[in-house]
């Protein structure tokens, strides 16, 4: 076993020095764990076998490289084994060995000595006085030399302080501190050095962080910060010090008191870093702020001092572009303030709004801002700029994971709410919002501006889960109830009801003053409300509160726009009150007053077309809550939207709303969904098309003939008849009245591509509506799958399919031809729910199977046709899992035939299906796919029909 254990040990040895580099790693590694495992083994033999195979002096030329690697990989083994550190006679000749080895920085670089570093981390202070101080005193003695020597002194310092006091220090490089006002130039140097030769790994040098720690032991912090980092590192305009001083401010965070945090924050580096992420917008560019953030987030969680949290959080917010602060107003970062910290952060924010004060604040300008901002009012653009992020903060804070309590979600809300659409005529202590008067009133802007995050802020509250820890609270997260409070109040409600108390109140006025008309629908929307909610507790719930949602959404509405909502607004009401009324129904006819059902259906139809994505999502679930009740009438009205047939004479509510979207391309509840790819498209088509227009562009009879007649009135067609020319008033004339007549049929071809333009925006536009309306056709295949209703869909998105696939392969008409497939496929064809109660409709549905299977014979688009036979196919699982009158046993629909035999009592059941009927129209579409060459059945379809009706 002894002879084993020699030659394991010779083979690791020799190992350490391999040629190959991947495998000296290996070695070494190897080499510790027989170390660790066999504690018999001398540490000092094993270090004498190491550097007699591996010997600097005897060793040729071109294997020094190899040596040099094969000793500094066997003292890793050693200090990897653990053993090192016991034995200090090893101890003291592997660290001199490690010195001899930093000689060799041509191979080696800065290994030795970091490994050096290492070691000493490890040693008792006992063992370093006795054994290694003399040894490194010429080492700590030059660590001004460079940054390797200075971390070992900095290490030193940190884990030996009775070694190397600042009596010894004076006896090693005649000072007893490190960072003092002598030293500063020198550090400087090393800091840079240290920061360009680490420049890949875009971490911070372990020996500038070391520096700073020793600066706050020894009470310089200050003297380091200002004279070291601001006016020395940051002297040299380089990136990678640059970088490296932003990764010391925020590694510095944690380690600071309070006032040194508030100097830090406000001093030349934070300026310098806010410059780098203004001046960084490029894609291509090198982007610090997603780690400075990373910072801040290690800092707040890690921090449970208030002030320390606050200070931080208020030092980054006030870092500012010409106003705008360069600290996301999205950022995360919040999620770990303390609820204490997180109140007092939101009061500074609200106060700085109301009273901005930009003294406070650390602002800079670029040089592009610094020469446009001649003709700009300086102060109001800064204050316009910062209200507009401290409102998006504030909104955002709601959205973020931080804890929060109601009233601190109703805190902020109320106070967006109010600075949208109130302004204060009079302080009062009675509402909290109008107790301060803005130091600089709020223009039309600011309240735009306000009004725009205001309502992603409601949006965000339509789907906020219920906050607390009471049961109700956790009851109301379990049903997955979104947008209502503990007590299962919508917070739009509590919003509107705000409302209602400014409205009444004396010391406050509306940005836009309420009609008279439009004050009596806002009362007539809360009594309605009102009334509503009294019936919360009865059958008709869901329907209750789709229509209290709605309500209160328009009257909200109604201070943004005010005369657009009205119409809307009392036709909502009209339908509420005819929805919910006690009288008999009546026996429609053809011509009779449209039910509640249809009116809430064009009503939502209306909003569909709006640009805001929270009315979208609100009328998107109060269809799901009224879809139960929904009439023949209705569903027609959402499908005569998607008829290809009738886009030609309709005049969609999409194209009104075409100015209207202009209006807010600011605001922040727009839906952006497929706004880039529109955008995008429309443009490259407006360049083809005006390409074309220039290349095909021929000159019309008329403008030929006037151009004509322009040339003989100024006789410059007969001048081959005399030699004079004409006189210079004549010409002038001539001239006149041709570029009059240029100027004319410029225009007229302007007006043809104004027109051209318009019709394509309409089409998009058109396009985009019928999308969203076909998420009210997916819906109601979902939630009303067994419904009678469903048969009259299944034509509608045929022909819509069919439409599709014939026009344009544009993006969005190819967007809009995948969502209806597979609307189609999922929601309708595929669904495990059907209608059970078709007795009365057989005739009709085996005439359907008929009509599809026919068409689907038709058609010369095989993929069309798979669309028409899949129909036909649900259709007759439909008639096949319904029970006749007849029968008075129900059958099992069998959904999906396995591989194994079906039971013999499903293959006989056939329900409703009238078996000869049947047979022969799949009979007569069989025989055209074997007869026929250019038929557009398939194989597929047929195999589908006999796996999944066998009979």
């Amino acid at each position: 076993q002894d002879d084993e254990l020699k030659y394991t040990l010779k083979r690791l040895v020799e190992g350490l020095g391999a040629t190959r580099e991947a495998a000296r790693p290996g070695f070494s590694l190897a080499l510790a764990q027989v170390l660790q495992a066999f504690e018999e083994i001398p540490m000092c033999s094993v270090l004498e076998q190491i550097k007699e195979k591996h010997n600097l002096e005897k060793v040729k030329k071109k294997l020094v490289r190899n040596a040099a690697f094969g000793n500094f990989f066997g003292v890793m083994a050693l200090f990897q084994s653990g053993r090192l550190v016991k034995d200090r006679k090893a101890l003291l000749e592997s660290i001199q060995l490690l010195q001899q080895l930093a000689h060799h920085q041509a191979h080696l670089r800065d290994l030795p000595r970091k490994t050096l570093i290492d070691i000493i981390s490890e040693v008792p202070e006992t063992v370093f006085e006795e054994v290694l101080f003399g040894i490194l005193q010429s080492d700590l003695a030059s660590a001004f030399t460079s940054p390797e020597n200075l971390h070992l002194l900095l290490v030193g310092i940190q884990k030996f302080p009775g070694v190397l006091k600042p009596k010894n220090l004076k006896k090693l490089f005649g000072s007893p501190t490190v960072v003092n006002e002598e030293n500063i130039p020198r550090l400087v140097e090393l800091l840079q050095s240290a920061a360009k030769s680490e420049k890949k790994d875009k971490k911070l040098p372990s020996v500038v962080f070391d520096l700073l720690q020793v600066s706050l032991k020894e009470d310089a912090f200050e003297l380091f910060w200002e004279e070291g980092v601001e006016n020395g590192l940051l002297k040299e305009k380089s990136g990678p010090v640059s970088y490296m001083c932003y990764r010391l401010l925020g590694s510095a965070l944690p380690l600071l008191s309070l006032d040194q945090l508030q100097m830090v924050l406000k001093g030349k580096v934070m300026q310098h870093y806010g410059e780098h992420v203004v001046t960084t917008q490029l894609p291509d560019r090198f982007k610090f702020a997603p780690e400075m953030e990373g910072y801040i987030d290690e800092f707040l969680n890690s921090c449970d001092d208030l002030e320390r949290q606050l200070a931080v959080m208020i030092g980054f917010s006030t870092l500012t572009n010409q106003g705008y602060p360069v600290f996301s107003s999205s950022s995360r970062v919040v999620r770990h303030l303390q609820p204490v910290a997180l109140q007092k952060y939101i009061d500074w924010l609200k106060d700085m709004f109301l009273r901005p004060d930009c003294d406070c604040c650390l602002d800079f300008s670029s040089n592009r801002q610094k020469q446009n901002q001649e003709n700009v009012n300086i102060a109001q653009h800064k204050i316009a700029r910062l209200r507009k992020w401290i409102i998006h903060r504030l909104a955002n804070i709601i959205e973020s994971q931080v804890k929060k309590e109601e009233s601190l979600v109703m805190d902020i809300s109320r106070f967006c709410f109010f600075h949208a659409f109130f302004e204060t005529k009079k302080k009062t202590s009675q509402i909290r919002e109008a107790n301060v008067l803005p130091s600089e009133p709020l223009d039309e802007q600011a309240h735009s501006v306000t009004e725009n995050y205001f309502f992603g802020l409601l949006q965000t509250l339509n789907t906020l889960t219920a906050l607390g820890d009471t049961a109700k609270a956790a009851a109301l997260r379990e049903k997955h109830i979104h947008g209502v409070t503990a007590d299962g109040k919508l917070w739009i409600f509590l919003l509107v009801e705000y409302a209602d108390k400014l409205l009444s109140s004396d010391h406050v006025k509306t940005v836009k003053p309420f009609t008279k008309g439009q004050r009596d629908a806002w009362e007539r929307t809360l009594q309605s409300v009102k009334n509503l909610q009294k019936k919360e507790n009865k059958s008709d719930s869901a329907k209750v509160f789709a229509f209290q949602q709605l309500l209160l959404l328009m009257a909200i509405h109604l201070f943004k726009n005010p005369s657009e909502t009205m119409d809307v607004l009392s036709d909502l009401l009209n339908c509420t009150e005819r929805a919910f009324s006690k009288e008999p129904k009546r026996k429609k006819t053809d011509n009779a007053e449209p039910g509640w059902v249809e009116v809430m259906v064009e009503i939502l139809l209306s909003l569909l077309a709006q640009p805001s994505l929270l009315i979208r999502r609100i009328s998107k679930s109060v269809f799901v809550r009224i879809c139960p009740n929904l009439t023949k009438r209705g569903l027609q009205l959402i499908l005569d939207v998607l008829d290809p047939y009738q886009e030609q004479n309709e005049e969609s509510a999409v194209v009104v709303m075409e100015e209207s979207d202009k209006k807010i391309k600011s605001a922040q509840d727009t839906d952006k969904e497929g706004s880039e790819d529109s955008s995008d498209e429309g443009d490259t088509e407006e360049e083809n098309d005006s390409g074309d227009e220039e290349k095909n562009e021929e000159v019309d009879d008329d403008f030929r003939s006037q151009l004509m007649n322009v040339l003989q009135a100024g006789n410059a067609l007969v001048r081959h008849e005399s030699d004079e020319e004409l006189d210079d008033e004549a010409m002038m004339a001539l001239d006149k009245n041709i570029s009059a007549l240029f100027a004319e049929q410029q225009k007229r071809i302007q007006a043809k591509k104004d027109e051209k333009d318009r019709m394509r925006k309409e089409k998009i536009l058109r396009r985009d509506f019928k999308i969203k309306v076909l998420d009210l056709i997916e819906v109601f295949l979902t939630k009303q799958s067994e419904n009678p209703l469903v048969f009259d869909i299944i034509e509608p998105l045929l022909r819509v399919i069919e439409q599709c696939m014939s026009s344009d392969s544009d993006k969005q008409e190819v967007d809009f031809l995948q969502k209806t497939a597979n609307i189609f496929k999922n929601s309708l064809c595929r669904t495990k729910q059907y209608c059970k109660r078709v007795d009365a409709l057989q005739e009709d549905l085996h005439a359907f199977v008929e009509r599809l299977v026919k068409k689907a014979c038709k058609h010369t688009d095989s993929s069309v046709a798979l669309y028409y036979f899949s129909a036909s196919l649900y259709l007759l699982r439909v008639l096949r899992g319904n029970t006749s009158n007849k029968s008075s046993t129900p059958t099992p629909l069998p959904e999906k035939q396995s591989n194994t035999i079906p039971q013999a009592c499903q293959l006989l059941s056939t329900g409703c299906l009238d078996m000869e009927r049947v047979t022969v129209i799949y009979q007569q579409a069989l025989t055209q796919f074997l007869t026929k060459r250019n038929s557009a059945l398939t194989s597929s379809m047929f195999l589908d029909l006999f796996r999944r009706f066998p009979v």
